[in-house]
């Protein structure tokens, strides 16, 4: 099973994007798309944002759960207090499991937004930042 996470910016644009696969019965955390589905993913994903947008007025709630199918793939969100979407593509339904995996990851997110040396909807390209959400990822998909 294969995911493609993207944290994206106020401005729609994508601070943080990744791939990677289960580690789940016997998995190796490698991302297993086809060749056309990974160039696909990050208009999938951007795609949903129209979506999102439209439910994230009509709700208080963070996790939006499922917004969006594409094919046999699904999108779950998770909108921050400052307006940054948390979106992960992937292929089975979990709900509880990646709340909680976003819950962690906001509160990453939340730690590297209080570095003085990074602001808002700038690309984190940290590599503590990286390792952290794979470990993450390793935890709970």
């Amino acid at each position: 099973m294969s995911f493609y996470l993207a944290i994206i910016g106020t401005k729609d644009n994508a601070v943080y994007e990744l791939e990677f696969g289960t580690y789940r019965q016997g998995g190796d955390g490698r991302p297993r798309f086809s060749a056309d589905m990974k160039q696909l993913c990050p208009f999938i994903v951007h795609s949903s944002l129209d979506i999102l947008e439209e439910m994230q007025w009509n709700t208080s709630v963070m996790h939006l759960k499922v917004i969006d199918k594409f094919y046999n793939y699904l999108i779950s969100s998770y909108i921050t207090a400052g307006n940054i979407k948390f979106l992960l593509l992937h292929e089975t339904r979990a709900d509880d499991v990646i709340r909680q995996f976003f819950m962690d990851l906001y509160d990453l997110y939340v730690k590297t937004l209080m570095s003085p040396f990074y602001s808002v909807d700038q690309p984190i390209t940290s590599a503590v930042f990286d390792q952290r959400v794979k470990m993450l990822a390793k935890k709970y998909l």
